[in-house]
Formats: structure tokens, C-alpha cells, sequence
């Protein structure tokens, strides 16, 4: 890195050429995703070139009545010292087959360090429900339908009510245990037989929800 240059700008450049490709396969939901140590890898000669050293650490702490692993990504500008960094947090399953604590806190840490890195070098997948897009997407469908009750109203306004709370608290919690929409989006269909939570009933919206940690959990077992 050019001896002056601000690190946001190194950050930039980072952001703008690093191409993290989904080098894993979860053969649960059958689909390709990105791993931290996916990002780490090809974020590496990025940094190097623009004089960034990057360091990751983790937290343990307790929120309510459970305990979430911290992790904490962050760049250094090796001749300023300057430095930017993220956090992200992961919940610890309270129960996880096959696994001992160890291992239920070192998927929580890869869990979190991901999206860390995620949110420090803007990676984003459009098609995750925990995503603008999506809850844009979303919204207009939500509007769609307000629209098409205001023109023929119907005792069903309630129900599209209750739906439209059961999507909004799906999204939440989503984004609460970092859950992807490919992730979610398998588990319609192992749980449910159906393509994707649009297809769920107001009801099985609300029991995906009300699941989601445990499931994913179960889906983690299969690598994650």
C-alpha cells in the first residue's frame, strides 16, 4: 500500500476485487456455500497488496439467559496502525448431536467469524432472505397484497395480517441466529416439502420460526 494512503481506501480496493467463491457443499440442503476459512483465503493476497494485516478474536458472552460466541474481524493498516473492524454474533446451541461443548463453540465461532468478514468485506448474497433485497422484495409483496385487499375486502385481511407478522418474525430471527435463505430455504423443503418459506402456511411460518436455531443446528451437524 502507498505510503499515505487512508485505510478505507485500501479497504476499498479490498472490498472491490476479493471474489469469495462458495467452495463448500451441504449435502442436507444441497447447496454450495462459503465457509470463513473460503473468505480467509482468498481475502489473503488482497490484504497483503494493500499493506493490511487482518486479526480475528473471539468473546464469550452472555445475553439474557444464553450465551453467544463474539467474534470480532479486523484490518490494520501495517505502517499507520490505523485499524476498522466488525463483530457478529453467535448463538451456542443448547444441544447439538454428536458434538461436545468444544465443538458447539468452535461451530458458534466459525458461524460468527463469518459473517464478521461478511460485514467487513461487503459480501453479500442477494438471495439471502437476511438480506436488503429480500426484505425489499418482501415489502412489495406485502404491498401487492395490501393493495389487492383494499380492492376487494374480505374477513381474509386477518389472516394476511397474521402472515405478514409470521414472514416479519421469521426475517428477525433469521438475522438474530445468521441463518442464509438457501439455508432456510432447505429447510422448507425438508421440514415441509415446499420450494421456500413464500410457499408455508401462516402456521408452518411461525413453527420455522419458532425452530429455526434447532434445525439449523441439526443442518450443521451435516457442516456448515
Amino acid at each position: 500500500m502507498a505510503e499515505g494512503k487512508p485505510i478505507f481506501a485500501a479497504l476499498m480496493a479490498v472490498q472491490a476485487e476479493l471474489k469469495a467463491p462458495k467452495g463448500q457443499h451441504n449435502s442436507f440442503g444441497k447447496y454450495d456455500y462459503r465457509s470463513a476459512e473460503d473468505i480467509i483465503e482468498a481475502v489473503k493476497p488482497l490484504l497483503k497488496d494493500n499493506g493490511l494485516f487482518l486479526n480475528m478474536s473471539d468473546d464469550i458472552v452472555l445475553i439474557g439467559d444464553r450465551y453467544y460466541v463474539k467474534a470480532t474481524v479486523k484490518v490494520v493498516d501495517v505502517v499507520t496502525g490505523e485499524s476498522v473492524q466488525t463483530s457478529a454474533l453467535a448463538r451456542e446451541a443448547a444441544q447439538k448431536k454428536g458434538m461436545d461443548e468444544s465443538q458447539v463453540t468452535g461451530t458458534a465461532s466459525s458461524y460468527a467469524r463469518k459473517y464478521a468478514l461478511n460485514g467487513l468485506f461487503a459480501i453479500d448474497d442477494n438471495r439471502d432472505a437476511d438480506t436488503d433485497e429480500y426484505a425489499r422484495q418482501t415489502s412489495q409483496s406485502a404491498a401487492g397484497a395490501r393493495s389487492q385487499r383494499n380492492a376487494y375486502p374480505s374477513k381474509g385481511s386477518t389472516n394476511d395480517e397474521l402472515r405478514s407478522k409470521a414472514m416479519h418474525t421469521l426475517s428477525k430471527e433469521m438475522q438474530r441466529v445468521g441463518a442464509s435463505g438457501e439455508e432456510v430455504s432447505a429447510l422448507c423443503g425438508v421440514k415441509f416439502g415446499k420450494t421456500n418459506s413464500r410457499d408455508l402456511s401462516t402456521g408452518e411460518l411461525s413453527k420455522l420460526a419458532a425452530n429455526l436455531e434447532a434445525w439449523i443446528a441439526e443442518q450443521m451437524g451435516g457442516g456448515k
